[in-house]
């Protein structure tokens, strides 16, 4: 970046989140904890045994987060299979349908299929208990000073995307609105378990929001009868629901991401669609968004991000292995301060390394070196 665009003075500050450097938060696995979840399952180890492990496993991501400079740390989402299912589903009220329900990933070189249950409402949505509290609480207190524990949730959209309204039983719900109360007041109830337990900064991951972008997307949801062009209105009432009991002091971002299975994605389009809203009525403070290659478009959106919140730029890719160049990296940064101020700006990788449990296409040296490069060139361009 050239001097004259160089953030000077208290925003420079990392002392909230997001940070200047970030990340999404799921990593990849190491192999003794593959080893592990195999021995769980077929009663090789206990689930003390496996709690042990996944522990000790958590520790040494983290320091690992801490080496490279980074002022934020998850848990590398280590305890669970997938980044919003192991969350939805101890949730009161929603369990695995019988059926199953096919998403097409796609890649260089074809299409994956992934075959997930379908998620069911079978009963009146609530939190008995709070989600990921003793999670939590074992990162932060293997953080250590200086570094920021980060949880990440799937956000309220994602109970409803994939399902819609056939997942709804209309004996439960006659009524639409009262499941969106029940589900706004589950999540608002989480939150405050999480801020009552030191939680200071929360992510609520969503595909939706970045799915609608896509009009094959926006189709195949008309043609099950919902309302395509609103949907992201509904959510985005929601989410802000759940949030408006806030405390102070509880930094909230969400990440929106076209699809994230083995290297492989769902969605395209850029934020169009969605910016204007998005940007202007989600009361979060930062969105970590996907600009790693053409799939999530330029950088016009960005115009309806008003002052007081910043945008991660997913600038460095989680799919490959090969490590992006600094100087473009910082280019693409100039470029998107055509549309928002650099005060507002911050940086990360497009996505999570290892959404679901497989992980991405990349190395655990690929990894540390991308998050690397981020710490990097956020310190050069952020003096």
């Amino acid at each position: 970046m050239e001097s004259g665009n160089t953030v000077t003075g208290p925003e420079t500050s990392n002392a909230k989140p997001p940070f200047r450097a970030d990340h999404v938060g799921s990593l990849l696995r190491p192999q003794r904890l593959h080893q592990a979840r195999q021995d769980h399952a077929e009663g090789r180890i206990d689930a003390a045994e496996l709690r042990g492990i996944e522990d000790e496993a958590i520790r040494e991501v983290v320091n690992a987060q801490r080496d490279v400079g980074l002022k934020s740390a998850t848990d590398g989402e280590f305890r669970r299979a997938y980044w919003h299912q192991d969350f939805i589903l101890q949730l009161d009220g929603i369990r695995q349908g019988d059926a199953t329900t096919t998403v097409r990933f796609q890649n260089a070189d074809g299409v994956v299929e992934w075959q997930p249950a379908a998620l069911q409402i079978a009963g009146k949505v609530g939190l008995s208990e709070p989600i990921f509290l003793d999670a939590f609480q074992h990162l932060a207190s293997v953080t250590g000073e200086g570094v920021t524990p980060k949880l990440t949730i799937p956000s309220p959209s994602m109970v409803h995307y994939r399902g819609g309204k056939t997942a709804l039983d209309p004996a439960i719900y006659p009524d639409v609105e009262e499941f969106w109360s029940d589900l706004s007041a589950a999540y608002a109830a989480e939150v405050r378990a999480l801020a009552d337990a030191g939680c200071t900064y929360l992510q609520l991951d969503d595909t939706s929001l970045a799915y609608l972008n896509d009009e094959n997307q926006r189709a195949a949801i008309a043609e099950r009868g919902e309302d395509a062009e609103h949907q992201h209105l509904r959510y985005i009432k929601q989410i802000n629901a759940a949030l408006a009991d806030r405390p102070e002091g509880m930094a909230i971002t969400t990440h929106l991401c076209r699809g994230n299975y083995r290297s492989s994605w769902v969605a395209e389009g850029g934020y169009d669609f969605v910016a204007e809203a998005l940007f202007g009525e989600l009361d979060v403070d930062g969105f970590f968004l996907e600009f790693d290659d053409h799939r999530s478009g330029g950088f016009e959106p960005l115009r309806y991000v008003p002052k007081g919140k910043r945008v991660v730029l997913g600038l460095v890719t989680t799919k490959r292995g090969e490590l992006e160049n600094k100087d473009d990296l910082k280019r693409r940064i100039e470029e998107a301060t055509k549309y928002v101020d650099l005060d507002q700006l911050c940086l990360s990788p497009q996505c999570g390394f290892s959404s679901t449990v497989e992980g991405n296409a990349l190395t655990y040296e690929d990894q540390i070196a991308k998050l690397r490069l981020v710490v990097e060139t956020a310190a050069e361009v952020w003096t």
